[in-house]
């Protein structure tokens, strides 16, 4: 029996429109996204990762992602990501994203919404991601807490754009596989997130 809540989009995405959450502003369905790894041949999965990202914003529109530059076994690659990183063992995901956000942009938000969860795949590294995203607005700005292994191999800096310059950035970080990976998985969440920041606003 087909699902009325589940949309299959070009083969590779799912989403499901099954979880209401209601907030301080509005009512809205978190989103679940299922992507397979288009890059990299699959040839078996050994692990999961627990992850909280977050899409974030401030009181003038303005959008906060990390720039990372890699060069590792995924390839030469200069990206944008949404800031965020591995839950902890024991950990809340609310937790989580509020610590990854000070590490690694320096900020203190207010967790809006919980946008939903988007399931993909690194074949090249065997791995399942399973990654919750938020959405957060700024409270303040601190001393950003990077890991060395963040500042030497990735390279990490801040990325402040508006909505339009983000979405043109992730289109035009697909000309890496790794970048046509993460803008796969990551811009439907942006889309998401400028909906329901619409919403708020129009309140």
């Amino acid at each position: 029996m087909v699902n009325p809540n589940k949309l299959v989009l070009y083969g590779t995405e799912t989403l499901n429109f099954d979880v209401d959450y209601q907030g301080e502003y509005m009512v809205h369905k978190e989103i679940y996204i299922e992507l397979q790894d288009t890059q990299w041949q699959f040839d078996y999965i050994d692990h999961d990762r627990n992850i909280a990202r977050a899409i974030v914003y401030d009181e003038n529109g303005i959008f906060y992602f990390v720039r990372a530059e890699r060069d590792d076994d995924f390839g030469k690659a200069t990206l944008i990501e949404t800031a965020g990183g591995g839950v902890e063992v024991g950990e809340e995901l609310q937790t989580a994203i509020q610590r990854e956000l000070k590490e690694e942009l320096g900020v203190s938000v207010e967790i809006v919404f919980k946008i939903g969860v988007v399931s993909d795949y690194y074949n090249l590294i065997h791995r399942h991601n399973i990654n919750n995203y938020f959405l957060c607005k700024v409270k303040s700005f601190g001393k950003k807490n990077l890991t060395q292994d963040e500042i030497d191999s990735f390279h990490l800096s801040t990325l402040q754009l508006s909505y339009e310059e983000a979405v043109r950035e992730y289109e035009n970080r697909k000309n890496t596989r790794l970048g046509t990976l993460v803008a796969n998985r990551e811009l439907p969440i942006l889309y998401r997130a400028k909906e329901i920041i619409d919403d708020i606003e129009s309140e």
